[in-house]
């Protein structure tokens, strides 16, 4: 690893520091820094530097229950407006956000980097739970209220989860311990164990409240994997 690389990699840490987030060494050319959010509870951007460029990648959501194709469209629509990041899918359909940069500017250029990540994650966050997770949290919030439960963790959503298009209201009681499957749960093939509520579907429901402290289901380790799902 070359003097540069360390420089730059001492920057990034540098920054974290100073800004009070998370920073994790993942390997000699990578590092991996938290952001705070508030639709999305924290997207990990992985800053990786290579011999000429330095590329940042974040993990944003994983693959739709459905609706693939609007779901699709709606980051292509967002990747034709001018700016610095990119949405992008890998071969499972998850999605990602990208930037890369000349690495001689990374750290000159890595706080407007950054910043734009995180409002790119954060702001799409929800409406890519509505267009491609709409069933499964519809079912998730009739079995909580069916069972008395907290609806806390889909505050945001509730005027769309509560109302007459709900069509699985008043299909759960206290007897149903757990919802019927909406989709099969994919981990990836990196990621560790992590707690989830019950009933909840692929969309991986981290952040859901507007307000900050409203509450949050915990995050999947799939959520924290693969560049950087970790």
């Amino acid at each position: 690893m070359s003097t540069d690389t360390e420089t730059i990699l001492a920057g990034v840490r540098a920054w974290a520091e100073d800004n009070d987030v998370p920073v994790d060494s993942i390997e000699d050319s990578e590092i991996v820094v938290t952001l705070p959010g508030e639709k999305k509870l924290k997207t990990n951007v992985a800053v990786s530097v290579f011999a000429r460029t330095a590329h940042l990648q974040a993990f944003v959501i994983r693959h739709p229950d459905e609706n693939s194709a609007e779901f699709n469209r709606w980051l292509l629509q967002k990747n034709l407006k001018p700016g610095p990041v990119a949405f992008a899918v890998d071969s499972l359909g998850d999605v990602y956000l990208r930037a890369s940069v000349p690495r001689e500017y990374l750290l000159d250029e890595l706080d407007g980097l950054l910043g734009a990540m995180l409002a790119a994650a954060d702001s799409s966050f929800n409406e890519l739970l509505l267009i491609g997770f709409l069933t499964g949290m519809k079912k998730e919030w009739a079995w909580r209220v069916g069972r008395g439960e907290s609806t806390r963790n889909l505050a945001a959503f509730e005027k769309v989860l509560s109302g007459d298009d709900n069509e699985f209201l008043g299909t759960f009681g206290e007897a149903d311990a757990e919802p019927p499957a909406v989709s099969a749960d994919r981990e990836s093939e990196s990621a560790g164990q992590a707690s989830r509520a019950p009933g909840q579907s692929g969309a991986r429901l981290e952040q859901v409240s507007e307000a900050p402290g409203q509450g949050a289901s915990d995050a999947s380790a799939d959520d924290q994997r693969r560049g950087p799902r970790r």
